[in-house]
């Protein structure tokens, strides 16, 4: 139901979110969400590329549906526009292997029915005497928290669409409008000379989390925050690359089992592992990758994060490199703690917002750029690339923080809290500014390769 207006509310000083800035954002995410549908077919659209992904289709009306149940029917009490998309789409009743087989939308079907809630959105909004304050009596409404989850949703299903584009392998195209990160010699990366191979972060407490107040838009997961301490660390400044990579594959890594725990080693056989996905071997040292179905020289790529490794082979290789995964603490702490005057900032680079000065996201480009490219998104302990390029695989299992409350529905985090997901931090180059930051909890299974995942190892000081 609308909650009444603002005006009378809204304490000094408060400031409602801006209407015409939050219709940009949806828009922009629906552009990006059609650019990454309208170049296939539509038996393409339909068709089943992975048993770990859905088809293109089923995540194209998904993303509508949550729309239209967050949007209009929880905010304004309206009725179902079909009350049997409800289940249709329902994420939680019907795994991604079994979507293919369900009466899915068609592609001309799922694009009318989201314009028609994307309408009755836009004109809602707009609706004066909608409370978007932060002193909104309606939770959902402060600060806009309710369409900024919608946001972040659709952004985080465009990556999920990228991700089954490159499982398309041959068949795959590079997104529409992207274009391959710079070479170096154009002067946008950052010197690898002159970038130490890893920093000290010094012990003790910090504040992890965040709270409403301070990030309108986080999840519930990232709230609370809360002082934790870790010992003192090293951390790589840098995540790991091809390059460092290959060497850990020509030394045998995948062969030796005393690199791996048992679990990992047991994962390792049953699924061949020999290399990153993606990775080809030509002859007994060539090497090349394939990229939305271009076959790439791996020696020309040896800078960039290395990706597409699970959690097993990225703690494989910090065991042999004589190394250890940071744990979620650690790595939060070097993306954001000050240690000139204790605070925990926003991202790394301070409490302002994103540029691409700062970062590699938002599918600009086609991949990772090389690593050290964005000095002005060093940390203050001077850790680079910890926004952006890869999500960055930690060693600690998806739990709560303290004081952890569902919100605001339990099916984001608290049906993961089973110890078997590992946490990732980051952002990948495919992921969107406005899901990811410093606080930001990716999370996935430790077998888990087709995201866009790397690492970067730590080590006790």
């Amino acid at each position: 139901m609308i909650a009444e207006s603002s005006a009378s509310k809204s304490p000094p000083g408060a400031t409602a979110p801006d209407r015409h800035g939050i219709e940009a954002e949806l828009h922009r995410a629906r552009s990006r969400t059609l650019a990454l549908v309208d170049g296939l077919t539509p038996d393409e659209q339909c068709a089943p590329v992975s048993p770990l992904m859905s088809p293109f289709v089923w995540d194209l009306a998904h993303i509508g549906n949550y729309e239209e149940l967050w949007l209009l029917r929880e905010i304004d009490g309206r009725h179902a526009i079909d009350p049997s998309l409800d289940d249709l789409y329902n994420a939680f009743e019907h795994p991604r292997w079994e979507r293919p087989s369900l009466p899915m939308l068609s592609p001309v079907e799922a694009r009318a029915y989201n314009a028609r809630v994307r309408d009755a959105v836009v004109t809602l909004l707009h609706d004066p005497g909608l409370d978007l304050s932060p002193s909104s009596d309606t939770p959902l409404l402060r600060d806009a928290f309710v369409y900024g989850m919608v946001i972040q949703h659709e952004h985080q299903h465009d990556e999920t669409l990228l991700a089954t584009h490159q499982l398309r392998g041959t068949a795959a195209k590079p997104p529409a409008g992207v274009v391959p990160f710079p070479s170096p010699d154009t002067g946008t990366t950052a010197s690898q000379a002159a970038v130490a191979p890893e920093t000290f972060i010094e012990g003790g407490s910090f504040e992890m989390g965040t709270t409403r107040a301070a990030t309108p838009w986080a999840y519930d997961n990232e709230l609370g925050a809360h002082q934790r301490s870790v010992d003192p660390f090293w951390i790589d400044t840098v995540p790991v690359s091809n390059g460092t990579y290959l060497n850990f594959i020509e030394d045998g890594g995948y062969h030796n089992n005393r690199l791996w725990s048992p679990t990992g080693w047991a994962w390792r056989i049953e699924a061949d592992l020999v290399a990153p996905q993606y990775w080809v071997r030509e002859g007994q040292h060539d090497w090349s990758m394939l990229r939305f179905g271009q076959v790439l020289d791996l020696a020309d790529h040896l800078d960039e994060p290395v990706q597409h490794v699970c959690f097993h082979e990225a703690e494989a290789f910090a065991t042999w490199a004589g190394r250890r995964l940071p744990t979620e603490p650690e790595w939060e702490k070097a993306a954001r703690w000050d240690p000139a005057t204790g605070v925990s900032f926003a991202n790394p680079w301070g409490n302002g917002p994103w540029t691409s000065q700062h970062a590699n996201l938002g599918q600009i480009h086609d991949g990772p750029a090389p690593v050290g490219s964005f000095p002005l998104g060093a940390s203050p302990t001077g850790v680079l690339g910890l926004i952006g390029d890869v999500w960055e695989w930690t060693s600690t299992p998806f739990l709560s923080y303290p004081g952890f409350s569902a919100f605001p529905y339990a099916e984001y985090s608290e049906v993961f809290w089973d110890g078997d997901y590992r946490v990732l931090r980051g952002g990948s180059w495919a992921a969107d500014h406005t899901a990811a930051r410093s606080t930001f909890r990716n999370w996935d299974h430790p077998i888990r390769r087709q995201i866009f995942c790397g690492f970067r190892c730590a080590r006790d000081a």
